[in-house]
């Protein structure tokens, strides 16, 4: 699928050394392809060599179910508005179990319709600390006791690097798929 961006390209045998050997370490991990952020990362390998070890750990790593992990991803696509991200995502949430009207109520900005407790939850943290910057303490106890201590410092990693892959596609103007509609209208 063709990734169209504001970056200059970067063609392999135009890279260096180091831009090189993070390439070889994206394409041989769990993701196998220079998709989303690390179009733009690449062009300073000392961010993309880190990133996207801390991003494997988010997408694949976590304590939590990959339906809650692509949730917290869909969320923060849905607050960002990333184009791309959603467009990356939303599929492989849709595959992991969340339901087409969650995914179109994120989509649209509107409050989902939650069948799961655990959903709702993620949703709510995730709505919470991007709006007030804070987790009060009754929410932090429910996401302690549902998820337990681990999981939440995780999620809250999630959180964090997604909006940074947000932030990132946002800049550079990445899209997946030119042919595609936006998910999301354009300010």
């Amino acid at each position: 699928m063709a990734i169209q961006s504001r970056l200059t390209s970067l063609l392999e045998e135009q890279m260096d050394d180091a831009q090189r050997r993070v390439l070889s370490n994206i394409l041989s991990g769990p993701r196998g392809n220079l998709d989303g952020p690390f179009l733009a990362w690449i062009h300073s390998p000392e961010l993309a060599d880190r990133a996207q070890r801390l991003g494997a750990f988010c997408r694949y790593d976590t304590r939590l179910e990959l339906r809650l992990t692509e949730l917290a991803i869909l969320f923060t696509a849905s607050w960002w508005q990333s184009q791309a991200e959603w467009q990356i995502h939303e599929p492989i949430a849709r595959e992991a179990g969340i339901s087409e009207v969650v995914i179109e109520a994120l989509r649209t900005g509107r409050e989902p319709a939650f069948d799961r407790d655990d959903e709702r939850l993620i949703h709510r943290l995730g709505k919470t600390l991007y709006t007030t910057k804070r987790i009060d303490d009754a929410l932090y106890s429910e996401a302690i006791e549902t998820f337990g201590e681990p999981a939440v410092v995780e999620l809250v990693g999630v959180f964090g690097y997604y909006a940074l892959v947000a932030m990132t596609l946002n800049v550079f103007e990445v899209r997946r798929d030119a042919q595609a509609p936006l998910p999301f209208a354009e300010p």
